[in-house]
């Protein structure tokens, strides 16, 4: 467990010379930089289609379908930000600059799998789409964590922290 809080301020740079010149030359810098806006726009699109089923009981079959395109960007996401962590780390997860990130990311991932799970036992629509609502929520966090270490990053390397 690294030794910095989730509101700390890193105690040190958020990647050595060594890691920086990793991340910068791996093709998974790049993936991870797609993945990303993409997950977002069909999570929008997705919550759009979810709230739309609960305030007026229609168009549960798009708001599922919406659920598990975004459960699959997500898996996609978690596996090939892995590799990278790998690639730029030496781990495939919870090194100490990402391990608050990846915390909430399994977290966001055991939601979204037991929105499927309530899919696949044929719970209730609406439970289904609470269930759905809470993941988005924790992926609304986690986002917000990861978008905050983009910040971080990009002051590190102008010499800012």
């Amino acid at each position: 467990m690294p030794t910095e809080t989730m509101t700390s301020v890193p105690s040190r740079q958020l990647y050595t010379s060594e890691e920086r010149a990793r991340r910068d030359n791996t093709v998974w810098t790049t993936v991870q930089g797609v993945l990303a806006p993409l997950q977002f726009v069909v999570f929008l699109v997705s919550l759009g289609l979810v709230l739309r089923f609960m305030m007026t009981g229609a168009g549960y079959e798009a708001a599922t379908v919406s659920i598990i395109l975004k459960t699959a960007v997500l898996l996609t996401i978690m596996v090939t930000g892995a590799i990278w962590e790998k690639v730029v780390f030496g781990q495939y997860l919870f090194a100490d600059a990402f391990f608050w990130e990846d915390v909430v990311s399994f977290l966001v991932i055991a939601l979204h799998l037991t929105y499927v799970w309530a899919l696949v036992a044929g719970w209730p629509h609406a439970d289904q789409m609470w269930i759905a609502l809470a993941a988005y929520t924790a992926y609304v966090i986690n986002a917000a964590q990861f978008i905050w270490k983009l910040r971080m990053a990009r002051l590190d390397a102008e010499g800012r922290t």
